[in-house]
């Protein structure tokens, strides 16, 4: 049997007063890939925080596995776009600590190039890194994660301000790197671009509303619950279709039939 590599138990976090999360329990096994769905400032970046153990909870127990490597891509929003390092150079932050230098080796240099190589972004090393596509620079901070080779990859928004072929091309990511048994997390506001294709879902706004396959969880009853508006959910070449505007969408579809 698989040993649990993050277990959440009846965990709460609050920062001074105020109640991020609530009551929260879950468990990351080798090889899952989840996605964590909730409304701006329900506790999903808070979540992670626990997990990275930069937030101790005030409430329950987050136990990871011994000796756990997790590698963590934060928000765009929290970046420094305008500091001054190259792709290669924001990746070879990450090396490990064992051999301390300002200056990597040729074996370093090396095993980043081909990680940056194998996200698409191999001819990018000596960009400034505010010179690339919001795509473009989720891979390179990817890449940067995947240098000590974890066993959980933690991301937090990632198609947060991209397009919809940028979207699409992430999530073909992600999945190309869970398939060999990377565990992925991931936290996103995005239904329909992102949600509906993973295949575990966790509801999230400071409590858990539900959890399990997304033709389970993306239902009316449970998105109201956790984003606090009322939604209908429609079937697409067998996904579902998230819209918080039945009433718009149907007459759009109507006139689009007319014409």
């Amino acid at each position: 049997m698989s040993v649990a590599l993050v277990a959440m138990h009846r965990v709460s976090c609050a920062y001074g007063r105020d109640r991020a999360l609530e009551d929260v329990s879950m468990v990351v096994e080798p090889g899952d890939f989840i996605g964590i769905v909730g409304p701006s400032g329900c506790g999903k970046t808070t979540l992670l925080r626990s997990i990275l153990g930069t937030m101790q909870p005030c409430d329950g127990q987050v136990v990871r596995r011994e000796r756990l490597k997790i590698g963590y891509v934060p928000q765009v929003e929290t970046v420094d776009w305008q500091f001054p390092v190259t792709v290669r150079e924001v990746v070879s932050m990450a090396k490990p600590t064992s051999r301390w230098s300002p200056w990597s080796t040729r074996e370093e240099r090396s095993t980043v190039d081909a990680l940056l190589e194998r996200l698409g972004v191999g001819g990018l090393a000596h960009r400034h890194i505010r010179e690339l596509s919001g795509g473009q620079q989720q891979r390179v901070f990817i890449a940067r994660a995947l240098l000590r080779a974890p066993e959980l990859l933690v991301l937090d928004e990632p198609t947060s301000g991209v397009d919809v072929r940028t979207r699409h091309e992430m999530l073909h990511l992600l999945a190309e790197l869970n398939e060999p048994g990377l565990a992925v997390l991931v936290t996103t506001h995005d239904l329909n671009g992102l949600a509906a294709h993973l295949p575990h879902l966790m509801c999230l706004n400071r409590r858990v509303i539900a959890a399990g396959a997304p033709r389970m969880v993306l239902n009316p009853r449970v998105l109201e619950a956790t984003f606090g508006a009322p939604m209908a959910v429609l079937e697409h070449a067998g996904m579902p279709l998230v819209v918080d505007d039945y009433t718009h969408f149907n007459d759009q579809l109507f006139r689009t039939k007319e014409a």
